[in-house]
């Protein structure tokens, strides 16, 4: 598989410029995924000499320098742009990767599947501002959605109104094998809850 990433030419002028402000033993640049496939992923750019290629990358050769991209990350990043804008203040650097976060489970998929990607794509990020987060404990044969909350959610007086009134009631309406949500928490335990229980 080849990676089609799109760098565009203010892209390539901005790299070429840190390159040479650089020296020493910096051969290009190294693009990598970090967490691809789910919803924190991001794209990593850094330096790099000979010592920290491995040998399996992809080599893009630019204007002037060589972007490795990592082989690991080849199937993330396959249709990226990266781009740079440059303003009054400096500049700013643009990578879009519309394959970098995964694609959504089939209708087909298992429902542990599709409730495991609805967890991570949208209500986890939701529950991130209150440093908490749910993982998928287990669904059991009657379509009973089992959770674990962890984090600022962990031992939080409001976590049971979190789940019935946030998260059973998305899940619900997304999925109609899904007859309840559950908390299998042992909220006793949490060491650092948002909101303080009784």
């Amino acid at each position: 598989m080849r990676a089609m990433i799109n760098l565009s030419d203010a892209a390539q002028g901005y790299f070429r410029r840190l390159l040479e402000s650089q020296g020493g033993d910096v051969v290009g640049i190294r693009l990598s995924a970090v967490e691809p496939g789910t919803p924190r992923a991001d794209a990593r750019l850094e330096f790099c000499e000979p010592v920290d290629l491995r040998g399996d990358e992809w080599a893009i050769e630019c204007q002037g320098f060589t972007l490795y991209v990592d082989s690991d990350s080849v199937p993330w990043l396959d249709a990226a742009e990266i781009d740079f804008a440059a303003h009054a203040t400096g500049g700013q650097l643009s990578i879009r990767a519309p394959r970098i976060k995964g694609e959504a489970p089939a209708g087909n998929a298992s429902l542990v599947e599709r409730v495991r990607w609805m967890i991570e794509s949208e209500i986890n990020p939701q529950l991130a501002s209150h440093k908490g987060r749910v993982a998928l404990d287990s669904i059991d044969a009657d379509g009973v959605v089992y959770l674990r909350f962890g984090g600022g959610c962990h031992g939080c007086g409001m976590a049971d109104v979190t789940l019935k009134q946030g998260i059973e009631k998305q899940m619900m309406a997304r999925f109609p094998e899904v007859t309840a949500v559950r908390d299998a928490t042992d909220h006793s335990t949490g060491s650092a809850p948002y909101i303080a229980r009784g």
